[in-house]
């Protein structure tokens, strides 16, 4: 969400002037990535129906609306769906008068409804709705009338984050060499964007809490670009199309950029650096991550009475998976109770025939309290093809 720094200030004029403005309703309208979201739950195939539900949650309620760009990716054709959504979106708030009395960031429906004016709420959600109306009905038609097979998810991810890179002219890879991450040159880390909103906040919320487990005292934060100041001691996390600009800003920092603030391995490998159980930002290890496969390609889901979802103190991506896997269940007719369940819990857990669902940064714990359960490692409890992979190999 790149337009704040456009819509604000104007949009803070008009404030001044009528009490709202329904400049900072463009953007966060979270209608159009409804829509499209709705219709891949309905409408869609694969791994990108399954992790549809999950990634409705994120975007509507999280305010994260690049979640459903991939899902855009996979069929260029929705970007008609997304345009539909828009224009119906805004003509309803031009209509009915709608306007907010600040900025709704992240774009989520909460805070929408927060920033909304004494009596504007009705044109509010009437604006949403309707766009959520028209881009699911686009969305439905085109996902229903398209036969081909189009990218994977994974893929189509992939390319919405390369397009990202290549619009601000860098180099698409995944992961560039990074200066080495040591407990005694990082004294705090700040997640940095164009906003210092949104996603960035979503992601020093992942770290801080991956930190606060490994028993580190180090500060996580998140702050616009422009207000970073160049101090030693710290890391700066920055998406891969920022890094040149934050690197510019804060030359004396450390710099790491990752494809994406919600999902990305290196807050594990972070973690363990300052640990100092490595020397530096790392791939994870190789036959830690191949173990892990190993296991989950004998998961057979004959043998399993129970998933149970595992968490440690933050369970939101776990509720997420959890919706996701029962979605699969439920649309293959498998009738296996899905739950989620803390780490201190999973000791009622500990037989062979419960499957335990976790992340790499997660596992130690679960063997720690279940060692005798079936385990399922996987990067991303929404997003990860292990399920599908899980559910096909049980009709084999």
């Amino acid at each position: 969400m790149h337009f704040h720094g456009i819509f604000t200030p104007l949009g803070t004029e008009q404030v001044a002037e009528t009490g709202k403005s329904i400049l900072f309703l463009l953007e966060t309208n979270p209608g159009p990535g409804l829509g499209i979201l709705l219709a891949y739950s309905i409408f869609g195939k694969g791994s990108a129906k399954s992790s549809a539900p999950g990634a409705i949650i994120i975007h509507f309620l999280g305010g994260i609306h690049e979640i459903y760009f991939p899902y855009v990716m996979m069929k260029p054709m929705l970007f008609f769906a997304a345009i539909a959504g828009g224009v119906t979106g805004t003509f309803t708030f031009q209509l009915l008068g709608a306007g907010l009395s600040a900025a709704a960031s992240p774009g989520s429906i909460i805070a929408i409804l927060a920033m909304t004016p004494r009596g504007g709420y009705l044109p509010v959600l009437a604006g949403v709705l309707m766009a959520t109306i028209a881009s699911f009905l686009v969305a439905a038609i085109i996902l229903r009338t398209d036969k081909s097979e189009g990218d994977s998810l994974e893929s189509a991810q992939a390319a919405t984050q390369a397009a990202k890179a290549e619009s601000k002219g860098q180099e698409t890879s995944t992961s560039g060499d990074v200066k080495a991450v040591t407990s005694e040159e990082v004294q705090q880390i700040i997640f940095a964007c164009d906003a210092g909103m949104g996603s960035s906040a979503m992601g020093a919320s992942i770290l801080r809490d991956k930190v606060k487990k490994a028993g580190l005292d180090i500060p996580v934060s998140n702050k616009a670009i422009s207000n970073l100041t160049d101090t030693p001691n710290t890391l700066i996390v920055t998406q891969e199309e920022l890094a040149e600009r934050a690197a510019q800003k804060t030359p004396s920092a450390v710099h790491v950029s990752v494809d994406n603030f919600l999902a990305t391995p290196k807050y594990d490998e972070i973690v363990s650096a300052l640990s100092g159980e490595s020397a530096g930002v790392q791939p994870i290890n190789q036959e830690s991550a191949d173990a892990a496969n190993t296991e989950s390609n004998e998961i057979d889901l004959n043998q399993i009475d129970e998933v149970i979802f595992a968490y440690g103190k933050a369970r939101g991506s776990v509720t997420m998976g959890e919706a996701t896997l029962k979605a699969i269940f439920k649309n293959k007719s498998i009738g296996i109770p899905v739950a989620k369940e803390a780490n201190d819990q999973l000791g009622k857990f500990n037989v062979k025939n419960i499957l335990i669902v976790s992340t790499i940064a997660n596992q130690t714990e679960v063997q720690k309290y279940a060692p005798n359960a079936q385990l399922l490692i996987v990067d991303s409890l929404v997003t990860t093809p292990e399920y599908d992979k899980m559910v096909a190999r049980m009709y084999k």
